[in-house]
């Protein structure tokens, strides 16, 4: 077992972070006990360093597949960028790249190899001759066709467990349910893999649900409010994001479209333009963004329904990875469930994909918090509103549905967890049909006890007892309709169940959102955005691997200005602060003494605009609530400046006969002090200078 100072210390000089997120050190502990492991843990919440850092520490090689070049190279040059040695292998490489790859792991220069599940072939030489520590397979939903992006090339990883089985695993992804997860173990051949499943609920992220009406004028608002912020608008054709990117480009916005029709080389221009802050705009379909590791993404908008909760909830996680506040959109519409049923059709696990668009359209649908319906889908149940989407800010009427709860749940017991909603919903109402009547339910106690409520009603309150976490469908059980833990409070506890009004529910507004407050031109934040931005383009690197935006904003709040002080911000780690960090804390020191000349220009305006209101010395000075003396250098330095003010009056002429006297036996001295010394103290400061600031004037 490695010591918990190792894993700190090593955590905050590679990625420059004091400590770890939740499970991180309980999985990194895990795979140097030599346990497999399968992570699912949301985009943004860390699964890198669950085998990076366990890498840097291990004698060997670490392995890590991964599904996209793009992704690999991500991936490589952030690590780089914080001193550690990392390569990818693949066939898009040249002969002569590949063998100095090669020359590298010979020589033992390489801690993390990347390579693509088409591409282990290259490997057969690196797997006969060298030790090889740790096997992580990322995207690792990839493998599973109950998964929603299922890749053949996938589906042969389960041999490498086979050939080193001794060999810690680790398979990662962002999203993956019940099902998907045993079968990720399964294929691996890793079935006892021990299990770490994170909160999925990102706080940052604000989720909202709008009709599909007027999109892209709405779309065009929607970051009209957010100018310099980084975004993703998802279609679901290609031919929807060249004409979404059209549209916005007719409107000044810097736009760009992106899908597969694309030749290779335009996509990766377009990919890495957007990486590095060239464009603000990517109309992508879904292929477009998984495991790119921006983190400065600061909203994502899906022009479509997508298809299943699963990718949606992936997608919209790439906005807010560095943990700032994010925007999710999502425009749905008649027209995208009929196009997504087509496309369902023509799909392997048919029911299965139908059954998952359905619950997609019943979260757009919702009447009840969002982030409750995301959390419960992945099993994760919470008792408290989100308080962070458009229905928590804009809530429906409600009433005390305790009765029709219990009646609903108490069916699904009676079923044994064993039918789906709409055999639920027969029994509830009474119905004689022949799946009623051949398995005999119309002996069951529950039989017919809501003959009162409408079919379509009933699917409605049912669907509002799953986005309440109340129930569950298993997809991989043919749809079925089974009660969660939380069924037992009202089942049992009489716990109250409130379900909105579907009268009311179909008359709710659309929320309205406040806009969003301009960014300010000159903040320190846009600053040292600026200064990353010229780094970033020197080194030719994504600007978010320099620094991401949640370590500027901390910069920005604690004003680090030595080297002591920087090294403290999260984020910055040895190698970031030796390459940086004189920089970025010359920028600081620049900015601090910027705002200090500022502030002194608007303190005198302010006396300024007082004086020319015709009050007096004291007048002002009681009206600021300041020193008269500062007040009488306020006005000497105005007067300096050209300002149409009469110093003559602020002064006795007798007394600037005497200091232009002094001025003259004392060989114009720096400062006050020898003149109200010479003067015995008999002439005041602030009379001094207003005379030596009239006999400057006249002087020049």
């Amino acid at each position: 077992m490695i010591a918990p100072t190792t894993l700190k210390n090593t955590l905050k000089e590679y990625f420059g972070y004091d400590t770890f997120r939740p499970l991180q050190e309980e999985i990194i502990h895990s795979i140097f006990s030599g346990k497999d492991n399968l992570v699912i843990m949301p985009t943004g919440g860390g699964k890198s360093i669950c085998f990076q850092l366990p890498a840097i520490l291990l004698d060997g090689l670490t392995i890590v597949i991964s599904p996209l070049i793009a992704l690999m190279k991500d991936q490589v040059d952030g690590l780089t960028t914080n001193g550690i040695a990392a390569a990818y292998l693949n066939s898009s490489q040249t002969e002569s790249e590949q063998q100095e790859i090669y020359s590298k792991i010979d020589a033992g220069e390489i801690k993390l190899l990347y390579t693509a599940p088409e591409s282990l072939s290259y490997l057969e030489n690196t797997f006969n001759s060298k030790t090889i520590s740790l096997i992580a397979i990322d995207e690792a939903h990839c493998i599973s066709s109950w998964g929603h992006d299922f890749r053949p090339a996938y589906t042969n990883l389960g041999y490498l467990k086979k050939r080193f089985p001794t060999i810690p695993m680790i398979a990662l992804t962002a999203t993956a349910d019940k099902a998907t997860r045993e079968d990720i173990a399964n294929q691996l051949n890793i079935p006892h893999a021990k299990q770490h499943i994170a909160s999925f609920d990102r706080k940052n992220l604000k989720l909202e649900v709008r009709p599909a009406n007027d999109r892209v004028k709405q779309i065009i608002s929607f970051i009209d409010d957010r100018p310099n912020e980084s975004g993703i608008i998802y279609c679901l054709s290609r031919k929807a994001t060249e004409t979404v990117a059209e549209k916005l480009q007719g409107a000044n916005i810097n736009a760009i479209a992106y899908h597969a029709g694309i030749a290779h080389e335009k996509r990766s221009k377009i990919q890495e333009d957007f990486i590095n802050d060239k464009c603000q705009v990517i109309c992508a379909t879904i292929a477009f963004g998984m495991g790119i590791d921006k983190s400065n993404v600061r909203w994502v908008i899906h022009y479509n329904l997508p298809k299943n909760i699963e990718g949606y909830y992936q997608e919209i996680g790439r906005a807010g990875r560095d943990g700032l506040p994010s925007n999710t959109l999502l425009f749905h519409s008649y027209g995208d469930v009929i196009q997504l049923k087509k496309f369902a059709q023509s799909s392997g696990n048919v029911e299965v994909q139908l059954a998952k668009l359905d619950r997609m359209k019943e979260y757009a649908d919702a009447l009840s918090c969002r982030r409750k319906i995301l959390l419960s889908y992945f099993g994760e149940l919470i008792s408290e509103d989100c308080g962070n989407c458009d229905v928590c800010n804009n809530p429906p009427q409600f009433f005390d549905g305790t009765i029709i709860a219990q009646k609903a749940l108490s069916a699904v017991a009676r079923l044994n967890g064993q039918e789906p909603i709409g055999t639920v919903i027969d029994v509830l109402r009474g119905a004689q049909n022949n799946a009623i009547l051949d398995k005999n339910y119309q002996t069951l106690k529950t039989y017919g006890i809501a003959k009162d409520i409408s079919w379509l009603d009933w699917k409605q309150y049912i669907t509002q007892l799953i986005n309440l976490g109340y129930l569950e469908i298993a997809f991989h059980e043919n749809n079925k309709l089974k009660l969660t833990e939380f069924a037992k409070d009202v089942l049992f506890n009489s716990k109250k169940v409130d379900l909105a009004n579907l009268v009311e529910a179909t008359e709710v507004l659309e929320a309205q959102i406040p806009k969003k407050p301009k960014a300010k031109k000159n903040s320190l934040f846009e600053r040292l955005r600026q200064l990353r931005y010229k780094i970033a383009q020197d080194e030719d690197v994504p600007a978010y691997q320099i620094f991401n935006d949640a370590t500027l904003r901390e910069m920005e709040a604690e004003r680090p200005m030595s080297d002591e002080e920087f090294i403290r911000i999260s984020g910055v780690g040895r190698v970031k602060m030796m390459n940086y960090g004189h920089d970025f804390i010359k920028e600081i020191i620049s900015f601090s003494k910027e705002k200090k000349r500022k502030r002194k220009v608007d303190t005198t305006k302010k006396t300024y605009e007082l004086y020319q209101q015709g009050l007096s010395i004291e007048e002002i000075a009681q009206e600021r609530k300041l020193a008269q003396t500062t007040i009488f250098s306020h006005i000497s330095k105005l007067y300096a400046e050209g300002k149409d003010i009469d110093m003559h009056q602020f002064i006795d002429k007798h007394d600037l006969e005497a200091i232009r006297k002094a001025k003259v036996a004392l060989e114009n001295p720096d400062g006050l002090k020898p003149y109200f010394e010479h003067f015995q103290e008999a002439i005041s400061y602030a009379t001094i200078r207003v005379g030596l600031t009239i006999l400057k004037k006249e002087e020049s």
